[in-house]
């Protein structure tokens, strides 16, 4: 069967079944900009990320037929002396300029910094043992394999269990896209999709679960704002698997434990300065840290986000901020019940 080649789906199709609403994708073009990666057509529905697995999971913001045309491309070759830098994002394209080296000087071969050594790379091996479903695909990037059976995609060495795959993570720099494992390199995201890979070996369904990587505890920065009926802390922490972490909030207490890349974990549990209501609470993931938003059981404000043994003197009423950080400053005096007669 023929495979659609819209941005978003790479789905094969039947073309006797295929109508105006069979292919979900994106009818713009990608935007990568300082790490972040999104899609022009819905940045605002689909909020960029950091991770290019996550980007590419992305759900297309537009119905349509499938296709199998190949996707015009055009490009624009720099002349010999020309530096290709990144000036703007159109609407649906990556747009380029190219600026010429002043005349008389050396310093274009200086200006592009030489490039670090990659980490080595830690490839996952297929736990065997395990059952996969069938229609799961690969996990290997540049793959694309989708599940048979074990006999046809995990034992042997036919062509169906050997995976063509990039054992290294995406890269994106000054408009190019490649690998950092093999040396092609790309402008359009298109041709970028098409880089085949540059290794062969197993396919990877569920990854073996490794006990060498012993799991490490770390400290993230944790910050908050109060509002007259909230209080908000952010966790700083990047990339939190949402499928493992949970956050726990209770009338007093929030529990977080957070489990983050390279086998690193935060926990910690935050007595708070003042009741909650936990029903009303709520908590969001982000690509870079944790969102939670505490509704107040009153509107007294908050002296500290955590209780403290400490005296913190004849301290009755404190001023509430609306849309700042802190207590300092504030206009509008909060008292309680006991205060306020």
């Amino acid at each position: 069967m023929p495979r659609c080649t819209r941005k978003g789906c790479s789905k094969e199709y039947d073309s006797a079944a295929n109508t105006e609403e069979s292919c979900t994708y994106h009818p713009g073009g990608p935007v990568f900009h300082e790490g972040l990666k999104s899609w022009s057509c819905c940045s605002d529905v689909n909020k960029p990320v950091l991770d290019f697995d996550e980007f590419m999971k992305m759900p297309g913001c537009a119905l349509g037929a499938h296709t199998d045309e190949i996707p015009k491309v055009e490009t624009q070759k720099p002349h010999s002396n020309d530096t290709l830098t990144v000036m703007d994002y159109g609407a649906g394209k990556e747009q380029y300029t190219l600026v010429s080296p002043t005349v008389g000087k050396m310093e274009p071969a200086a200006v592009i910094a030489a490039p670090k050594e990659p980490a080595p790379v830690v490839e996952e091996e297929d736990d065997l043992s395990v059952p996969v479903q069938t229609g799961a695909p690969c996990r290997h990037t540049g793959c694309g394999v989708a599940f048979v059976s074990d006999e046809v995609n995990r034992i042997g060495n036919g062509e169906e269990a050997t995976c063509t795959y990039h054992p290294a993570s995406p890269i994106f720099r000054e408009g190019s896209k490649g690998y950092l494992c093999c040396k092609r390199r790309v402008l359009e995201f298109e041709e970028f999709l098409k880089i085949e890979g540059c290794k062969r070996g197993r396919h990877v369904f569920v990854p073996k679960v490794s006990n060498k990587a012993a799991e490490e505890f770390t400290e993230c920065r944790v910050d908050h704002y109060q509002t007259p009926s909230e209080v908000h802390v952010s966790v700083f922490a990047k990339q939190v698997d949402k499928e493992r972490s949970t956050v726990r909030i209770e009338e007093n207490k929030v529990h977080f434990d957070l489990y983050l890349p390279a086998s690193k974990r935060f926990q910690r549990t935050i007595d708070l300065f003042g009741q909650v209501d936990p029903e009303a609470s709520l908590h969001k993931y982000y690509g870079t840290k944790v969102e939670v938003s505490l509704k107040k059981a009153d509107n007294r404000s908050w002296t500290l986000l955590e209780k403290t043994d400490k005296n913190l003197g004849n301290i009755s009423l404190t001023f509430g901020v609306s849309g700042r950080t802190g207590t300092v400053g504030g206009k509008t005096v909060h008292l309680d019940a006991a205060n306020m007669k």
